[in-house]
Protein backbone atom coordinates (compact mmCIF):
# COMPACT_ATOMS: atom_id res chain seq x y z
CA UNK A 1 0.00 0.00 0.00
CA UNK A 2 1.19 3.48 -1.34
CA UNK A 3 0.11 6.66 1.18
CA UNK A 4 -0.18 9.64 -0.76
CA UNK A 5 -0.59 13.01 1.40
CA UNK A 6 -2.46 16.03 -0.07
CA UNK A 7 -0.98 18.09 2.44
CA UNK A 8 3.01 18.11 1.30
CA UNK A 9 1.75 16.64 -2.61
CA UNK A 10 -0.16 18.74 -4.85
CA UNK A 11 -3.27 16.99 -6.79
CA UNK A 12 -1.14 16.88 -10.44
CA UNK A 13 1.94 15.23 -8.24
CA UNK A 14 -0.93 12.74 -6.65
CA UNK A 15 -2.43 11.48 -10.18
CA UNK A 16 0.68 11.77 -11.93
CA UNK A 17 1.87 8.78 -9.56
CA UNK A 18 -1.70 6.89 -9.79
CA UNK A 19 -0.98 7.43 -13.45
CA UNK A 20 2.60 5.87 -13.30
CA UNK A 21 1.76 1.98 -12.25
CA UNK A 22 -0.69 -0.84 -13.63
CA UNK A 23 -1.01 -2.70 -10.19
CA UNK A 24 -1.24 -1.08 -6.89
CA UNK A 25 -3.22 -0.23 -3.44
CA UNK A 26 -3.39 3.83 -3.06
CA UNK A 27 -4.67 5.25 0.21
CA UNK A 28 -4.90 9.32 -0.40
CA UNK A 29 -4.56 11.36 3.16
CA UNK A 30 -5.92 14.56 3.62
CA UNK A 31 -8.22 15.48 0.27
CA UNK A 32 -9.29 18.34 2.06
CA UNK A 33 -12.18 18.43 -0.78
CA UNK A 34 -9.70 19.12 -3.65
CA UNK A 35 -10.93 18.89 -6.89
CA UNK A 36 -9.86 16.55 -9.61
CA UNK A 37 -8.81 13.68 -7.67
CA UNK A 38 -8.05 10.12 -8.80
CA UNK A 39 -8.83 11.51 -12.83
CA UNK A 40 -8.21 9.51 -15.76
CA UNK A 41 -7.21 6.19 -14.38
CA UNK A 42 -7.02 3.40 -16.75
CA UNK A 43 -5.38 0.64 -14.82
CA UNK A 44 -6.93 -2.38 -12.14
CA UNK A 45 -5.87 0.21 -9.48
CA UNK A 46 -7.21 0.60 -5.85
CA UNK A 47 -7.61 4.07 -4.30
CA UNK A 48 -9.05 5.01 -0.99
CA UNK A 49 -9.80 8.70 -0.44
CA UNK A 50 -9.62 9.37 3.05
CA UNK A 51 -11.94 12.42 3.91
CA UNK A 52 -13.98 14.61 1.79
CA UNK A 53 -13.38 14.85 -2.39
CA UNK A 54 -14.14 18.09 -4.48
CA UNK A 55 -15.42 18.37 -7.94
CA UNK A 56 -14.32 15.68 -10.87
CA UNK A 57 -13.33 12.85 -8.23
CA UNK A 58 -12.62 9.84 -10.69
CA UNK A 59 -13.80 11.23 -13.34
CA UNK A 60 -13.48 8.94 -16.72
CA UNK A 61 -12.40 6.64 -14.41
CA UNK A 62 -11.22 3.29 -16.36
CA UNK A 63 -10.25 0.11 -14.95
CA UNK A 64 -9.62 1.38 -11.29
CA UNK A 65 -11.42 0.94 -7.99
CA UNK A 66 -11.92 4.31 -6.31
CA UNK A 67 -13.42 4.89 -2.46
CA UNK A 68 -14.10 8.31 -1.05
CA UNK A 69 -14.71 7.82 2.29
CA UNK A 70 -16.80 10.54 3.10
CA UNK A 71 -18.74 13.31 0.31
CA UNK A 72 -18.00 14.20 -3.06
CA UNK A 73 -18.76 17.02 -5.20
CA UNK A 74 -20.19 17.97 -8.44
CA UNK A 75 -19.45 15.21 -11.32
CA UNK A 76 -18.17 12.60 -9.21
CA UNK A 77 -17.45 9.41 -11.93
CA UNK A 78 -17.90 11.72 -14.83
CA UNK A 79 -17.86 9.56 -18.52
CA UNK A 80 -16.68 6.73 -16.73
CA UNK A 81 -15.80 3.58 -18.67
CA UNK A 82 -15.24 0.68 -16.44
CA UNK A 83 -14.28 -0.14 -13.02
CA UNK A 84 -15.79 0.95 -9.77
CA UNK A 85 -16.54 4.18 -8.10
CA UNK A 86 -17.82 3.79 -4.18
CA UNK A 87 -18.67 7.09 -1.89
CA UNK A 88 -19.26 6.09 1.79
CA UNK A 89 -21.14 9.75 2.25
CA UNK A 90 -23.34 12.05 -0.45
CA UNK A 91 -22.37 13.51 -3.44
CA UNK A 92 -23.49 16.39 -5.29
CA UNK A 93 -24.90 16.99 -9.13
CA UNK A 94 -24.37 15.10 -11.91
CA UNK A 95 -23.13 12.12 -10.83
CA UNK A 96 -21.53 10.08 -13.04
CA UNK A 97 -22.96 11.94 -16.10
CA UNK A 98 -22.22 10.37 -19.53
CA UNK A 99 -20.84 6.87 -18.00
CA UNK A 100 -20.34 4.57 -20.28
CA UNK A 101 -19.89 1.21 -18.08
CA UNK A 102 -18.85 0.34 -14.59
CA UNK A 103 -21.06 0.61 -11.31
CA UNK A 104 -21.02 3.98 -9.21
CA UNK A 105 -22.32 3.08 -5.43
CA UNK A 106 -23.66 6.20 -3.17
CA UNK A 107 -24.31 5.19 -0.06
CA UNK A 108 -25.90 8.51 1.13
CA UNK A 109 -27.65 10.30 -1.41
CA UNK A 110 -27.08 12.53 -4.39
CA UNK A 111 -28.27 15.60 -5.81
CA UNK A 112 -29.65 16.85 -8.64
CA UNK A 113 -29.01 15.23 -12.23
CA UNK A 114 -27.47 12.03 -11.16
CA UNK A 115 -27.04 9.81 -14.23
CA UNK A 116 -27.27 12.42 -16.82
CA UNK A 117 -26.64 11.51 -20.15
CA UNK A 118 -25.66 7.91 -18.67
CA UNK A 119 -24.36 5.65 -22.03
CA UNK A 120 -24.08 2.40 -19.78
CA UNK A 121 -23.00 2.84 -16.27
CA UNK A 122 -24.87 1.11 -13.28
CA UNK A 123 -25.56 3.42 -10.46
CA UNK A 124 -26.71 2.56 -6.88
CA UNK A 125 -28.00 5.09 -4.70
CA UNK A 126 -28.36 4.21 -1.28
CA UNK A 127 -30.42 7.15 -0.37
CA UNK A 128 -32.19 9.92 -2.28
CA UNK A 129 -31.82 11.65 -5.54
CA UNK A 130 -32.59 15.21 -6.70
CA UNK A 131 -34.48 16.64 -9.46
CA UNK A 132 -34.04 15.78 -13.26
CA UNK A 133 -31.62 12.77 -12.81
CA UNK A 134 -31.77 9.94 -15.55
CA UNK A 135 -31.86 13.13 -17.85
CA UNK A 136 -31.77 12.17 -21.19
CA UNK A 137 -30.49 8.74 -20.09
CA UNK A 138 -29.94 6.31 -22.63
CA UNK A 139 -28.27 3.17 -21.15
CA UNK A 140 -27.36 1.55 -18.00
CA UNK A 141 -29.33 1.21 -14.73
CA UNK A 142 -30.36 3.85 -11.41
CA UNK A 143 -31.27 1.93 -8.50
CA UNK A 144 -32.28 4.46 -6.08
CA UNK A 145 -33.17 3.31 -2.29
CA UNK A 146 -35.09 6.50 -1.07
CA UNK A 147 -36.73 8.88 -2.99
CA UNK A 148 -36.83 11.03 -6.13
CA UNK A 149 -37.16 14.85 -7.18
CA UNK A 150 -39.57 16.11 -9.84
CA UNK A 151 -38.61 15.41 -13.45
CA UNK A 152 -37.01 11.91 -12.72
CA UNK A 153 -36.14 9.90 -16.54
CA UNK A 154 -37.10 13.47 -18.64
CA UNK A 155 -36.37 12.46 -22.41
CA UNK A 156 -35.21 9.14 -21.25
CA UNK A 157 -33.87 6.43 -23.65
CA UNK A 158 -33.44 2.96 -23.26
CA UNK A 159 -31.82 3.30 -19.57
CA UNK A 160 -33.88 1.79 -16.67
CA UNK A 161 -34.30 3.09 -13.48
CA UNK A 162 -35.41 1.81 -9.85
CA UNK A 163 -36.83 3.81 -7.18
CA UNK A 164 -37.96 2.28 -3.86
CA UNK A 165 -39.65 5.58 -2.47
CA UNK A 166 -41.47 8.02 -3.36
CA UNK A 167 -41.03 10.01 -7.22
CA UNK A 168 -42.05 13.73 -6.64
CA UNK A 169 -42.39 13.67 -11.00
CA UNK A 170 -41.60 12.24 -13.98
CA UNK A 171 -40.19 14.17 -16.41
CA UNK A 172 -41.17 14.20 -20.55
CA UNK A 173 -41.79 10.90 -22.26
CA UNK A 174 -41.23 9.14 -18.69
CA UNK A 175 -43.12 6.35 -17.30
CA UNK A 176 -44.23 3.74 -15.08
CA UNK A 177 -43.32 0.21 -16.49
CA UNK A 178 -44.13 -3.17 -15.44
CA UNK A 179 -41.50 -4.98 -13.14
CA UNK A 180 -40.72 -8.57 -14.57
CA UNK A 181 -38.69 -11.17 -13.20
CA UNK A 182 -35.44 -10.09 -15.21
CA UNK A 183 -35.87 -6.94 -13.66
CA UNK A 184 -36.35 -7.85 -10.17
CA UNK A 185 -32.82 -9.97 -10.75
CA UNK A 186 -31.29 -7.00 -12.67
CA UNK A 187 -31.93 -5.38 -8.81
CA UNK A 188 -30.82 -8.35 -7.00
CA UNK A 189 -27.34 -8.42 -8.60
CA UNK A 190 -26.80 -4.52 -8.09
CA UNK A 191 -27.94 -4.43 -4.85
CA UNK A 192 -25.19 -7.24 -4.00
CA UNK A 193 -22.41 -5.72 -5.97
CA UNK A 194 -23.29 -2.26 -3.94
CA UNK A 195 -23.25 -4.37 -1.08
CA UNK A 196 -26.13 -2.66 0.17
CA UNK A 197 -29.55 -4.04 1.45
CA UNK A 198 -33.13 -3.88 0.14
CA UNK A 199 -36.05 -6.67 -1.48
CA UNK A 200 -36.26 -5.72 -5.17
CA UNK A 201 -40.15 -6.24 -4.42
CA UNK A 202 -39.98 -2.63 -3.26
CA UNK A 203 -38.88 -0.85 -5.87
CA UNK A 204 -41.16 0.52 -8.79
CA UNK A 205 -39.73 0.71 -12.57
CA UNK A 206 -39.42 3.28 -14.81
CA UNK A 207 -38.64 3.77 -18.47
CA UNK A 208 -38.95 5.76 -21.84
CA UNK A 209 -42.72 5.74 -22.97
CA UNK A 210 -40.54 5.94 -27.02
CA UNK A 211 -42.84 9.00 -27.91
CA UNK A 212 -40.25 11.66 -28.45
CA UNK A 213 -37.79 9.46 -30.27
CA UNK A 214 -39.23 10.97 -33.46
CA UNK A 215 -40.54 14.81 -33.56
CA UNK A 216 -44.12 14.62 -33.90
CA UNK A 217 -46.20 18.00 -33.83
CA UNK A 218 -48.89 15.99 -31.60
CA UNK A 219 -45.99 16.10 -28.81
CA UNK A 220 -44.59 19.42 -29.22
CA UNK A 221 -45.08 20.45 -26.02
CA UNK A 222 -43.55 17.88 -24.49
CA UNK A 223 -39.97 18.56 -27.01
Amino acid sequence: MTQLDLTTLSVRDVNAALHQVSQDTFHLLNPGGAHALACGLNAEISVTVEGHAGYYCAGMNKHASVTVTGNAGTGCAENIMSGEVHVRGDVSQSLAASGHGGLVVVEGSASARAGISMKGVDIVVGGDVGHMSAFMAQAGHLVVLGDAGTDLGDSIYEAEIYVRGAVAGLGADCIEKPMETDHLATIDQLLKRANLDANPKDFTRFGSARRLYHFSIDHMDEY
